[in-house]
């Protein structure tokens, strides 16, 4: 169980015949794959909500900061990356660090983060789909059963895209990601014309007592310390900086492509990195027009989105607007969690973790069974089920890859410094170290009742390894 996959084992699996994958994508491919996972409806939502209730006009320096924080991340992963050019990403690299057992930990999370997002976003899209359609609504009943079929629409197209290849998905995603940039482009210009400098001040608005949960719902850091909590002044700014932290998860799904990328040591990191710097000049830009436009006091409803600033003055025509541009954000995030999902379970399959046969790839060099399997699963879920807060179990499982990425530079820094790295970390070990308590705070900061949730996801899958993958273990089977 605590066997570790070399990187030359996982490297050479990557030519075995029937479970190779095609080397197609570049650096741009790669980039836009980034822009398009983690841009999505968030930017015209989260940004007003907010800055309404949380940070005010600091929202702007809340994204700056979580960043930061992520960027932390993002160079390990793609170090990481760059080394072990290989499907799977934190799943692989775990493999490779901290052994088989910690490897099905971090996959079973991967499955969980990916599959979960997928079906939620789905439903998102399904909504502004509903809004775009006017009075006619995606979602029919039979009797007490609710059936979304506007998201199981869009799953079943993307599993098509996603089965015909790589390069076709990333061009698809490239029309998607220009319509919503184009989106995003036309909000700024009419919304600066609006803007007052004004409306900034003041940029750290004073504290106020916050409304918190209690029980199960308040979150683990209030729990451990029986501190309550504010709003807005610094700690409103920090606790803002938790919250749109999420907006920029996603970007690892990057990392799962690697096997897949023409010369991966140069073009992953770039991919990663790059679409980091693209998506958080986006969000600082729409949140400072968006505080200019208004008052940060009239975002404070619940509901508020970016729509609601420009219906302040009396531009109506902005909300279908952007309803487009989120529903073309919503695909590209669909497609990649989609792409995501599929590569850690070929990864996990073409170990002997899942069974083998799943990684089997078809003439157009992609996992076709485990696209369609996922595909299936993704729709029930969205089709069906109504999330709530289950939408939490998608950055807890995120985050916990976080850390394990960050851990595991150090420690192939440490037992493998010969290894060839396309890209290096900087200042190692503090910039890891930082990633780790970044991600850590981050994590304390959700609720009790995700926390019990996530326990209880990893049991099933400690289950499902000792009782399945352990015994089908191809390194295991190797080593005897």
């Amino acid at each position: 169980m605590l066997r570790t996959k070399s990187v030359e084992q996982s490297i050479r699996d990557t030519d075995e015949p029937g479970t190779k994958l095609r080397r197609d994508l570049t650096a741009v491919d790669l980039t836009v794959f980034g822009v398009a996972v983690v841009v999505g409806a968030g930017i015209f939502t989260l940004t007003a909500r907010t800055a309404g209730t949380v940070a005010g006009p600091s929202v702007s320096l809340a994204f700056i900061f979580a960043a930061i924080a992520c960027g932390l991340t993002a160079l390990c992963y793609a170090e990481f990356a760059s080394t072990v050019p290989v499907a799977g990403s934190a799943y692989t690299f775990s493999y490779a660090t901290f052994g088989e057992l910690a490897a099905w930990i971090i996959g079973w999370d991967l499955i969980l983060e990916f599959a979960l997002a997928a079906a939620v976003v789905a439903k998102g899209w399904s909504q502004y789909l509903g809004q775009v359609m006017g009075s006619h609504s995606p979602i029919v009943h039979f009797g007490s059963i609710s059936f979304d079929w506007g998201a199981v629409l869009l799953l079943s197209v993307l599993g098509v895209l996603l089965a015909l290849g790589t390069k076709v998905s990333s061009r698809v995603s490239a029309v998607a990601v220009a319509i919503k940039l184009a989106v995003i482009a036309l909000v700024l210009v009419v919304g600066a014309t609006y803007f007052k400098a004004s409306n900034l001040k003041p940029y750290i608005p004073p504290s106020k007592p916050g409304e918190g949960g209690s029980g199960v719902h308040q979150s683990l850091f209030s729990l451990m310390t029986g501190g309550g909590n504010s709003t807005f002044g610094w700690y409103g700014l920090l606790a803002a900086a938790s919250l749109v932290f999420f907006a920029f998860i996603g970007f690892d799904v990057v990392a799962t492509t690697a096997e897949e990328t023409k010369n991966p040591q140069r073009n992953v990191p770039r991919g990663i990195l790059g679409s980091l710097v693209i998506v958080t000049v986006l969000y600082v830009a729409v949140s400072l027009v968006l505080t200019g436009m208004v008052p940060y006091t009239d975002l404070q409803s619940g509901d508020a989105t970016l729509a609601t600033a420009f219906a302040v003055h009396g531009v109506t025509w902005a909300k279908n607007i952007i309803s487009i541009g989120a529903l073309a954000g919503l695909t590209t995030v669909v497609m990649v969690m989609y792409l995501g999902q599929t590569r850690v379970l070929f990864a996990m399959s073409r170990d002997g973790l899942l069974p083998r046969g799943l990684a089997h790839t078809g003439p157009k060099g992609t996992p076709v069974r485990i696209t369609a399997i996922v595909g299936v699963v993704c729709a029930v879920l969205a089709g069906f089920v109504e999330f709530g807060t289950l939408e939490e179990m998608v950055n807890i499982g995120t985050l916990f890859a976080f850390v394990l990425v960050s851990i595991g530079v150090l420690i192939l820094r440490r037992t493998r410094p010969d290894l060839p790295r396309g890209f290096r970390v900087p200042l190692v070990p503090l910039i890891p170290i930082l990633a780790v308590l970044s991600c850590a705070w981050l994590m304390l900061n959700l609720s009790v009742e995700t926390w019990l949730r996530f326990v209880i996801w990893m049991v099933i899958g400690l289950g499902l390894y000792f009782t399945y993958g352990v015994r089908h273990s191809v390194l295991r089977k190797g080593s005897k």
